[in-house]
């Protein structure tokens, strides 16, 4: 099973999907990309995320050009903006699904205010994904 998880920048949401369900299925081939990726994931990402014992933390964002041309089970977009202007893939994608979760980034404030909006986007990416995989 193949799958792509896009974000715009895809330094948050989708990394921490893709670490989700590499955690519950390593034998899945999970990727995840941007549409504008950007230098390094997000270290409050990084940090909600290992809160759970998942490790992104060596993970670098990647454009999503890298996979136009791949064979994919679900390309899966993770906020609007990934969607609107998700690029046309060339390769064979069985399944495309979007839901799109609230930016954390936009979150503003001292690590004690920021954080928590960290943590329930990633609670809520967790149980969406979690959902998606019991279903495959």
């Amino acid at each position: 099973m193949r799958i792509l998880i896009i974000c715009t920048g895809n330094t948050c949401r989708s990394q921490m999907a893709e670490g989700f369900l590499r955690s519950f299925d390593p034998q899945l081939e999970v990727y995840s990309a941007g549409t504008i990726a950007e230098g390094k994931v997000n270290p409050y990402a990084v940090e909600a995320i290992a809160e759970l014992e998942i490790d992104i933390n060596q993970k670098t964002p990647e454009s999503v050009e890298k996979y136009l041309d791949k064979s994919f089970d679900y390309v899966i977009t993770v906020c609007d903006g990934a969607k609107e202007v998700c690029p046309v893939f060339t390769g064979n994608v069985k399944n495309r699904l979007h839901i799109g979760f609230e930016d954390p980034a936009k979150a503003r404030g001292t690590e004690e205010e920021v954080l928590p909006v960290y943590r329930k986007v990633r609670d809520q990416i967790k149980e969406w994904f979690y959902e998606f995989y019991k279903q495959l």
